[in-house]
């Protein structure tokens, strides 16, 4: 081809290219005009791990295949700060479009108009209602006969344990403790013996924060093994024979006089008031404490255990009974059939997109958007075994494997695809080598805290809440007793109790009992 030719031919396609482009944009244009943007506020597997990447392959499938811009943002790692969260929000009405939140300030926002039935979304989610929504999930979130959430399996019940540091017993030699004393005893030796031999006063007997929901009482779950130990754990006592507020018990008293003790001999991490989990959870990696009521899979997951195996390699977390109290009672803590529910805003639905999170909720039910979300990109973050159940194995770079802390961010959102099968829970919780070679798995964990004593509070979580104003009277005033602000005596005591029922406990009892018994609530 000649000089004049080349320039010629060169010229015209330019010119082509140029008429072209305007009708390309415009094409690129509407193609984005029909994305459905979606934001959801979600609540992370695990709080240690960050969020998704910003180039994860989801983000592109969801554009591609489903036509929707999703805009993820963590919730708070704290139960508390979430309910905060999400109050303000509504408060606002500045809800995202789909939100993970907890029942009780569900069913406010759910009073105040802001957030919306669903009950059309089920048949546009064919797959994901069969294995998901069971009646019992849909009844969770049905107000005035209407369905008002997407519940799905929220937790594994009895997923949590009392565990002790079986290093710290061996080098002190001392035996499992069973009763109040015996943990006392194990509680002063891990204190002030120097149960990590490092010649440093820097130990404490028990470790705990305030993590409190309604199923549990003033200062939450992580000191309930104590209560327990009087027949008081939980907020509720569900049976039909002495149903009511344990806080009304006279075995309150002895329980809150227990742990004042823990608190006076300065056997608990002093701080434990400030903690957030984040904090409780970094401590006893950082070998802290020697006895902790923890989770399974953020004790034993290999990601989560691994900051511990590093510092303490020989360390060792031993499953134990909660301690048995003077007549002969013993709990873990309460326990409940529980679901997570996930609320669309009545702003999105008023816009229109109730559809489009119906699509991207049922592809995630899909076998893509199950694996996807629950243990990442197969090849990288895992491979199938011989019986078609994810593995850690054989992917080309360990540290990225769905069991690490790089793979993690991966899989945050897998809490809105588990099922909870016997097949998923091997796969989520593998077994793998300690660092002193001993073989652990987070799964070994739940089956042993599962063993022990527990109590049921089934219904619990849909009995009448209190005001906000008698909640805060409850908390604040338990909280002030053990911390020395106000003497803990039967006079101070008694006082309290019929404060607290002037401002409405006694009436909230009450009505609690009266919808127990037209529910077929008590146990």
């Amino acid at each position: 081809m000649n000089k004049h030719l080349r320039i010629i031919v060169g010229t015209t396609l330019c010119l082509l290219m140029a008429l072209s482009l305007p009708a390309q944009g415009a094409k690129e244009q509407a193609s984005e005009q029909k994305l459905t943007p979606i934001s959801m506020w979600y609540g992370a597997l695990m709080t240690e791990a960050g969020p998704p990447p910003a180039d994860w392959v989801v983000y592109d499938i969801v554009r591609d295949k489903l036509g929707i811009e999703l805009t993820l943002t963590a919730l708070p790692s704290s139960e508390d700060d979430q309910d905060v969260k999400v109050q303000a929000a509504g408060a606002a009405n500045n809800l995202p479009d789909v939100f993970m939140v907890r029942r009780t300030p569900w069913l406010r926002l759910v009073k105040q108009g802001v957030i919306a039935d669903v009950d059309d979304m089920y048949p546009l989610m064919p797959k994901r209602t069969a294995e998901m929504y069971t009646p019992g999930s849909r009844a969770y979130t049905t107000y005035n006969g209407k369905s008002y959430g997407l519940a799905s399996p929220g937790a594994i019940i009895k997923n949590e344990g009392v565990v002790i540091r079986k290093d710290w017993l061996d080098r002190l030699g001392l035996a499992e403790p069973k009763t109040t004393e015996e943990y006392l005893n194990v509680m002063r030796a891990f204190t002030f013996n120097d149960p990590d031999g490092n010649g440093k006063n820097d130990t404490y007997g028990y470790g705990a924060f305030l993590e409190i929901n309604p199923l549990e009482e003033g200062l939450g779950r992580r000191l309930d093994p104590f209560f327990g130990a009087f027949g008081v754990a939980g907020t509720w006592n569900m049976s039909k024979d002495n149903f009511g507020l344990n806080i009304r018990k006279p075995a309150y008293y002895d329980a809150l006089a227990f742990v004042k003790q823990i608190v006076d001999e300065r056997l608990i991490d002093p701080n434990w008031l400030s903690y957030r989990k984040d904090d409780f959870r970094a401590a006893w990696k950082q070998g802290r404490f020697g006895i902790m009521r923890e989770q399974n899979g953020a004790l034993a997951m290999e990601a989560n255990y691994k900051p511990f195996d590093m510092n303490f390699p020989e360390g060792q977390w031993m499953v134990i009974d909660p301690p048995m109290g003077p007549e002969g009672k013993s709990s873990v803590g309460v326990y409940s059939v529980t679901y997570r529910i996930t609320a669309v805003s009545a702003k999105a639905a008023k816009e229109g997109k109730k559809e489009a999170i119906a699509r991207l909720f049922e592809w995630m039910s899909s076998d893509e958007g199950y694996y996807l979300l629950g243990w990442g990109v197969e090849g990288v973050n895992y491979t199938f075994d011989k019986d078609g159940i994810p593995t850690a194995e054989g992917i080309p770079d360990p540290e990225m494997a769905y069991t690490q802390p790089k793979g993690r961010p991966f899989i945050q959102l897998a809490n809105l695809v588990y099922r909870y099968t016997d097949a998923e829970l091997k796969a989520t919780f593998p077994t793998y080598k300690t660092a002193n070679g001993r073989s652990q798995s987070a799964l070994d964990f739940l089956r042993d805290f599962q063993t022990r004593a527990w109590t049921e509070d089934t219904g619990a979580d849909t009995l009448p809440l209190p005001n906000d104003d008698l909640k805060r009277f409850y908390e604040q005033g338990v909280a002030e007793f053990i911390t020395g602000r106000r003497v803990l005596n039967q006079a101070n005591w008694k006082a309290f109790v019929a404060d607290f029922d002037r401002l409405g406990g006694k009436a909230w009892e009450d009505e609690a009992r009266a919808y127990a018994q037209e529910n077929g609530l008590l146990l």
